[in-house]
């Protein structure tokens, strides 16, 4: 698109301005306060602003001194050269709020309608918004640097180089992050719709299990208190049988002692009859007609005289002589023991004494040894010389004693004659023939007596003193006592035959009395908890219900939130992939462009993918630097070949006009003049409407436009006095 004519009204300092302007570059010029940035503004929203826009920037574009019905007013008539051939249109923008109008004519259609009449120029500028027009093709005074400051601008113009979006993906980015984290949200003053199901649901799900957990409770409880009764039945009916079996084990043990105790008195009395008879046998039976204690008196008596008459025959000599029994032993020698131990003593010491003056020791040693055995010869006769003497004196002895025993015999005779006629007497009186029969008479005598005293003693230990003729009937009671006790035992049948049956019951009574207490106890808790659980079915049933909306409702969000996170991912990677593609084609056109305005000093330039900063090669470094640490001359030309980049990038085969604000003022003349060669030469596709205040751009361009300034000025605070206008302080 190339505009031919502006024409503005009552916009700002502009009341009525009608301006013709180049197909290449045209310069505007003018003084300070001569409109050139109030003409910048005019085209930018002419071009991209909807018309029926208000608010107080549209209303702060009116002129000062224009009328109550005054409004800016613009009108561009422009020609669009492109692959269908070369187009006329015009485009006229009344701004008066709700009521403004629009007329675009273009091929002989006309349009009116504010937001068709906005595509249409879109599509002819290649541009869709003002605020991409602002951030690309319409520079002012250091604003190119915005770049840096704008990076969510830059990113829309990158991305809308490839997708042809009429609007920036940034601000949808930033819904859809906004969104997301509205979802999201987990404070406790503001959660997300997210944590609200999320929460609800928790909340639902955990009454709904409390409610079936209670349910539960409530079912396993009943059927806990049913088992409990049950349980409690049985084990009530399996200690009434316990019991009953305890009782009768209790009355075979004791039916059992009674019949041990009348066997034992059967017994008894059995064998007290027994003894009883023992002792009438005993009684008739005695081996002596005479009592034990008269004849152990004869027997003892016999015994006295047998052996009187023993000593008395043996004093006598009706045995062998006391002389018979002496032993002549001959007298010890001990005098030629004597003298050969004084013989050899003597000749001992005699060799031993030679031997040691001669110095011959075999004779010294002889006869040491001969006077050592004359010595124990010596000492040998001694013991025989004792010897011999004590024989004398057992000697004597013996001659006294039966000299003795001779003189008393006549007399022990008279007494041997006595005795013999005595112990025959005794004899005759027994009816036996000698002592060896009394003393066995007397032996089986005393031994019938000691049974028949055994016999008493085991009788009276059996019965004490019952009357022997009364133990017959004693016994029969006893035996009868037994049978009736063995009958009541077999009445009660197989656990009177148990051994230590009783133990056994009172151990499973204790044990059954123990379960019982438990399983009423159990059944009493049982039952309070049955009564203690308020649980309403109904009420779970609800819980579900509500818990399956919560669910479903969850669902819906969390969809939701998988939709959103999908697009805001596809848009992150679309986006990664358009910067990769738009960052290569920015550095590939920067070069050339800063080149030039630099004069060769800065040839490689690379734009970041991701946070689109600038780095250029210094030469003095021999290193990559970032466009921050350069002069702001430069920082502006390298932001103005980004700028020239990116309208080539984003425009396409579309393209607007470049309206730039005098953005040289910090460039050297130099630069400054490379710079406008390159606009120049950019006039070529583009039309370059340049705003300034200098006259160093006049050459080249194709058409000078100059501004007059303003004229008006405050009169003199006395002319104004005068003329009763109030003075300021």
């Amino acid at each position: 698109m190339r505009i031919t004519r502006v024409r503005v009204r009552d916009f700002r300092v502009h009341r009525d301005l009608d301006l013709e302007l180049a197909p290449g570059l045209t310069v505007v010029r003018g003084p300070n306060e001569a409109g050139k940035t109030t003409l910048q503004r005019a085209l930018e929203v002419g071009l991209f602003r909807r018309v029926t826009a208000g608010g107080s920037e549209i209303e702060n574009l009116r002129s000062w001194d224009a009328g109550e019905d005054g409004r800016p007013a613009v009108q561009l008539d422009f020609i669009q050269e492109d692959l269908e051939g070369t187009r006329v249109g015009s485009v006229l923008k009344d701004f008066r709020g709700s009521k403004g109008t629009v007329r675009l004519d273009l091929d002989g259609q006309t349009t009116t309608d504010p937001a068709r009449a906005d595509e249409l120029l879109a599509e002819l500028t290649g541009i869709p918004s003002e605020k991409f027009f602002r951030s690309t093709a319409s520079v002012r005074h250091h604003e190119v640097d915005d770049l840096a400051r704008d990076e969510g601008a830059l990113r829309d113009r990158l991305q809308a180089s490839i997708s042809g979006a009429d609007r920036g993906t940034s601000a949808v980015k930033r819904r859809l992050d906004r969104t997301l984290r509205d979802l999201h949200a987990k404070g406790d003053k503001n959660p997300g719709r997210l944590r609200i199901a999320e929460q609800a649901v928790v909340r639902a799900d955990a009454a709904v299990s409390d409610g079936e957990a209670r349910l539960a409770g409530l079912e396993r409880d009943r059927n806990a208190l049913v088992l409990a009764r049950d349980h409690r039945a049985q084990v009530d009916a399996s200690l009434a049988e316990r019991r009953s079996l305890l009782e009768k084990a209790r009355q075979a043990e004791r039916l059992t002692a009674e019949r041990e105790v009348a066997r034992e008195r059967f017994e008894r009395y059995r064998q007290a009859v027994a003894v009883s008879d023992e002792i009438v046998g005993l009684d008739r039976t005695h081996p002596s007609d005479h009592a034990l204690p008269v004849l152990r008196q004869v027997v003892e008596r016999l015994r006295v005289l047998d052996r009187e008459i023993a000593a008395l025959r043996a004093q006598l000599g009706d045995g062998p002589s006391a002389v018979d029994y002496q032993v002549v032993i001959p007298e010890p020698r001990w005098r030629t023991f004597a003298i050969a131990a004084g013989v050899l003593a003597v000749a001992g010491l005699a060799a031993a004494i030679i031997g040691f003056m001669t110095g011959q020791f075999p004779a010294l040693i002889g006869g040491l040894a001969a006077a050592v055995l004359g010595l124990g010869l010596a000492a040998y006769a001694r013991s025989q010389r004792r010897a011999a003497s004590d024989f004398r004196r057992h000697k004597q002895l013996r001659d006294d004693e039966i000299s003795r025993r001779l003189r008393g015999r006549s007399r022990l005779e008279e007494d041997l004659k006595r005795r013999v006629a005595d112990r025959d007497a005794q004899m005759a009186a027994l009816g036996l023939a000698d002592l060896p029969a009394a003393e066995d008479l007397l032996t089986r005598e005393d031994a019938h007596v000691q049974a028949i005293g055994r016999a008493r003693a085991q009788l009276e230990g059996l019965v004490g003193k019952a009357p022997a003729e009364t133990l017959p009937t004693l016994r029969d009671a006893a035996a009868l006592e037994i049978e009736q006790k063995t009958g009541a035992l077999e009445a009660l049948g197989p656990i009177a035959k148990e051994p230590r049956a009783r133990e056994r019951l009172e151990v499973e009574v204790r044990d059954q009395e123990g379960a019982l207490e438990r399983a009423r106890d159990d059944e009493a808790g049982a039952r309070a908890r049955v009564e203690q659980n308020p649980v309403d079915a109904e009420q779970v049933a609800g819980e579900v219900e509500r818990l399956a909306g919560w669910r479903e409702e969850l669902a819906a969000v969390q969809r939701r939130s998988r939709v959103y996170q999908l697009a805001l991912d596809a848009i992150v990677r679309a986006e990664r992939s358009t910067m990769r593609k738009a960052t290569r084609y920015l550095e590939k056109r920067m070069r050339g462009d800063l080149e030039r305005l630099t004069g060769a000093r800065y040839r490689r330039v690379q734009v970041d993918d991701a946070t689109l900063d600038i780095r250029v090669f210094a030469p003095e470094r021999g290193d990559w630097i970032r466009v921050e640490e350069l002069s702001q001359g430069t920082l502006d030309q390298v932001y103005l070949a980004a700028r020239l980049g990116l309208v080539r990038l984003v425009t396409q085969d579309r393209r607007p006009p470049l309206i730039f604000d005098d953005p040289f003022v910090t460039f050297d003349d130099d630069r400054a003049a490379s710079a406008v060669a390159i606009l120049r030469e950019l006039a070529a596709d583009f039309q370059v409407i340049y705003l300034t205040t200098s006259t160093r751009y006049d050459a080249l361009a194709e058409r000078v436009v100059v501004l007059p300034g303003p004229t008006a000025i405050d009169p003199s605070p006395d002319h104004a006095e005068e003329a009763g206008v109030p003075a300021t302080a």
